[in-house]
């Protein structure tokens, strides 16, 4: 029974300290330097504490190693959502079109995103192709994917964690 109760802490306690080493990661570049300061402490010490009991105790069983592993990833994962799915942000996104897709364009605008359209031009093959860059809320991004996808299903997309926007439309 003490095996089974040790398992179970280190699960928990990694799913813990990893799913905030996650987040703390991705506000990394929002610059909030206490409360990323704050995080790293907590993440730290719950991972002190429970590496040290895991490597003390008299208890010897594979199961130990296999459940501290268990948190870890599932640390990651829930971290990893938590993150993408409730931690506000802006995201730059860059996508590569065929030239003049005007009904992307008017479907773009029609849902209300601010679009810029760049030139570009392949020197290998003559290519032309737009670049349409947009500065958005990571909550619209799935929706914005989606709507190019639907008229461009081999548009290249780029997408990039922003820090500031000055002076601008975001939707």
């Amino acid at each position: 029974m003490e095996l089974f109760f040790l398992c179970i802490k280190i699960f928990f306690a990694r799913i813990l300290d990893v799913s905030i080493g996650t987040i703390r990661t991705m506000l990394m570049n929002r610059g909030k330097s206490f409360l990323i300061a704050f995080l790293a402490f907590i993440e730290v010490f719950i991972w002190f504490v429970v590496a040290r009991e895991a490597l003390i105790t008299d208890v010897k069983s594979i199961f130990i190693p296999i459940s501290y592993s268990l948190g870890y990833a599932s640390g990651t994962f829930i971290g990893s959502y938590i993150a993408c799915h409730f931690i506000k942000g802006i995201v730059g996104v860059q996508v590569v079109v065929q030239k003049d897709n005007k009904r992307l364009l008017n479907a773009i605008r029609k849902h209300n995103y601010a679009v810029s359209v760049i030139d570009l031009k392949d020197d290998f093959n003559g290519n032309k192709r737009d670049m349409l860059y947009f500065q958005i809320n990571r909550k619209n991004l799935k929706n914005l994917n989606t709507l190019i996808k639907k008229y461009d299903e081999n548009a290249f997309i780029v997408v990039n964690d922003t820090k500031t926007v000055q002076n601008g439309f975001l939707k």
